[in-house]
C-alpha cells in the first residue's frame, strides 16, 4: 500500500531509514542522504519532506508516498516531475529498509506508482535511473519493463560512477496486482490536469 507521508508517518520512516537502507560500503543514491549521522538524519529527513510540500507547484512537484507492507511502514516510493502538463513524464525513485530487501516489495511498489501515473495521471512515459553497481534496482526496472536509455558519469562520494538511465512506455509496462486509488479527481485537479483538458477541449 502507498500512503501519503504525513507528519504522523515521518517518525516511523526515520526509524526505518536509521536502521539501514543499504550496505554502508555502497551508495545507491546520487545524493548520499543516508551518509548523514544519526544525529542529523532525522532533521535532514523531515526538512526534505517539508520542503517538497512548500515548493509544490503545477510546474514542478514531487509525490513521495510511504510504502506499507503487511501493516508495517518499510520505505518510500516517489514520482518527481517538471512541466508535467507539457511533458507527461516523471521519474520514479524509492528506498526500502534493508530488513525488507529481497521480498519482492520493490517490484510491487514500482508497479503501483507506474500504474497510478499511466492509468490515472495520463503519463506517456516514466523514467528512472540506477548506478551500474546496483543490480537489485536494475533488476526491478527490468521486471517492470523499463529499457536502457543511455548512461551518465556522475560524482558519487567524490568519485566518478556510471549511472544507467531507464525509460518505460505504457506498452512495455509489466503490470502487477490491480491497484485501487482514492482521491484521483482531487489530485488531478490539484496538479492542473483537468483544467488543462477542459481548456484544450474548448
Amino acid at each position: 500500500m502507498l500512503l501519503p507521508i504525513t507528519d504522523e508517518v515521518l517518525p516511523t520512516l526515520i526509524d526505518v531509514a536509521a536502521a539501514g537502507v543499504h550496505d554502508p560500503d555502497r551508495m545507491p543514491f546520487s545524493y548520499p542522504w543516508t551518509d548523514a549521522s544519526a544525529d542529523t538524519l532525522p532533521t535532514n529527513f523531515v526538512q526534505y519532506h517539508w520542503g517538497t510540500r512548500t515548493r509544490w507547484s503545477t510546474d514542478a512537484w514531487a509525490l513521495d508516498l510511504a510504502v506499507e507492507y503487511d501493516g508495517e511502514i518499510v520505505g518510500t516510493q516517489g514520482f518527481t516531475t517538471h512541466d508535467y502538463l507539457v511533458t507527461r513524464t516523471g521519474e520514479t525513485g524509492s528506498w526500502l529498509g534493508l530488513a525488507h530487501h529481497g521480498r519482492g516489495i520493490g517490484t510491487r511498489m514500482r508497479q503501483a506508482i507506474c500504474a497510478f501515473a499511466f492509468d490515472h495521471l495520463d503519463a506517456e512515459e516514466i523514467t528512472s535511473a540506477a548506478f551500474a553497481d546496483n543490480p537489485a534496482s536494475l533488476a526491478v526496472s527490468r521486471k517492470v519493463g523499463y529499457r536502457a536509455d543511455g548512461r551518465q558519469r556522475l560524482s558519487r562520494r567524490g568519485e566518478a560512477a556510471i549511472n544507467q538511465r531507464l525509460v518505460l512506455d505504457p506498452d512495455d509496462f509489466v503490470r502487477g496486482e490491480p491497484i485501487t486509488v482514492h482521491g484521483v479527481a482531487e489530485f488531478r485537479a490539484f496538479i492542473g490536469l483537468d483544467q488543462q483538458n477542459a481548456a484544450n477541449a474548448e
